[in-house]
């Protein structure tokens, strides 16, 4: 029997795949057996971890003139950690783009976690208070808010994207295996509640989160939930996590194609999100299913009527009241911290640094080099946006609390002023870039 003249590599190759012994993995390669598509899909997110790492230059380096050995069953693949994540759904589908091979038509590079983040609606804010028996929650968005920013992202990336829903969980299992057979990462929706490493009672029963489903692991799927490493979940406990979603029941979205997308479109795509997110930040386009009532929570608008909040010492819609309990203040401001924070629907300098770092990069796209101009201002809101989180106070004494809020007042001032003149110039700049490209 003749034999290939890279038997050598081939065969090691396929040892770092399988886990098969060296006379093993070659003899399967000299006589044509095919690798079981369980030791394929462990490979495979042996592979999506370390693609991952080399998308953002942190590939560790290769063992010299031999395939590396496959990972030990106790030891899962590491990705980018969450230090490297400045918002979660976008570095997750930067990780999953990066796997099926979409790239940036101009720089040929994966297309970057602030691009996405960017089409996916950029930065917004709305500020939320409820009181409760025994409790006064803060919520405090400053991404891209109330628009569907993943459906926005997957919209306008430009890549080829798979999604389906079904009320029928053996169907959902077998749409899911058609993605992973064909050597993609599949991205499910499910109730963070009912994921066996979450304590379901600090957790709203109807928050959701996003998992790629990425490879086996034993009996098991190992998942990119956004911890750095490759988590274990059981077929079971997934398939009940995602059942308890009754909304887009057994939501699954995976990219079953190379294709790039062409500048032209990804350019008109920047042009539109950017109208969307400062149109929405200046109050000039209407909030879908938000009543007017509640629109005065959202945008710049929303910055202004926080700032008064915060000043007003004697209504029962002012901090000071709303949060005069010890246990109502330490709970309220320990949930404001969290969400300035939080890589979901916040993060850091409100995510406006990310925000400069999403327009310099469409700046390089076709007629869209006026876009790089606006950066700076960002940059500046990113710092500003990090003052406020920093006056934030869960420990502080409940007699301080007003001046605690008066500070925080004046630095909301200062930030709604310079996200008016942020936006006003960007939208203008946006709407000219538009006009020349029609």
């Amino acid at each position: 029997m003749g034999q290939p003249a890279n038997l050598k590599k081939q065969a090691r190759e396929r040892m770092a795949r399988t886990g098969e012994s060296y006379t093993t993995a070659r003899k399967n390669i000299l006589t044509g057996k095919p690798e079981s598509p369980k030791a394929a899909r462990a490979a495979q997110a042996r592979d999506y971890a370390k693609e991952a790492r080399e998308a953002k230059g942190g590939a560790k380096p290769k063992a010299p003139k031999q395939a590396p050995a496959p990972a030990p069953q106790d030891e899962l693949p590491e990705y980018p950690a969450p230090e490297d994540v400045i918002q979660y759904d976008a570095a997750l589908w930067h990780r999953v783009l990066v796997q099926a091979g979409v790239t940036n038509p101009v720089t040929d590079a994966p297309l970057s976690q602030a691009l996405l983040a960017g089409l996916a609606g950029g930065i917004g804010f709305m500020v939320f208070t409820f009181e409760y028996e025994e409790t006064t929650t803060a919520t405090l968005v400053t991404r891209a808010h109330p628009e569907p920013y993943t459906q926005n992202l997957l919209a306008r990336c430009g890549a080829k994207i798979n999604e389906r829903t079904t009320g029928s969980a053996q169907k959902a299992v077998e749409y899911m295996d058609a993605a992973l057979e064909a050597g993609r990462a599949v991205v499910v929706r499910v109730a963070i509640n009912a994921l066996p490493w979450i304590d379901g009672n600090e957790v709203d029963e109807a928050e959701t989160i996003d998992l790629a489903v990425v490879g086996d692991h034993e009996n098991d799927l190992l998942v990119d939930d956004g911890s750095g490493v490759l988590n274990v979940i059981s077929p079971e406990d997934l398939a009940f996590a995602r059942a308890k979603r009754k909304k887009e029941k057994h939501w699954q979205a995976w990219v079953p194609s190379t294709r790039s997308p062409k500048a032209e479109t990804l350019a008109a795509n920047v042009l539109e999100a950017i109208e969307e997110t400062t149109s929405r930040l200046l109050g000039t386009r209407e909030l879908s299913g938000i009543p007017d009532h509640f629109a005065k929570n959202f945008g710049i608008t929303g910055m202004h009527t926080f700032a008064a909040r915060l000043r007003d010492t004697t209504t029962k819609t002012g901090w000071t009241r709303m949060f005069a309990e010890p246990a109502r203040l330490a709970g309220g401001m320990n949930q404001l911290s969290e969400f300035l924070t939080d890589t979901r629907f916040g993060g850091e300098g409100a995510l406006r640094g990310l925000y400069a770092d999403f327009l310099d990069e469409t700046s390089g796209l076709p007629g869209l080099s006026a876009l790089g101009e606006h950066s700076a201002d960002y940059v500046q809101l990113a710092q500003l946006w990090d003052d406020f989180a920093e006056l934030v106070d869960p420990d502080i004494d409940v007699d301080e609390r007003s001046a605690m809020f008066e500070r925080m007042a004046q630095a909301m001032d200062r930030i709604a002023e310079a996200e008016h003149k942020a936006a006003t110039a960007l939208a203008a700049t946006a709407q000219s870039l538009a006009s020349e490209a029609r």
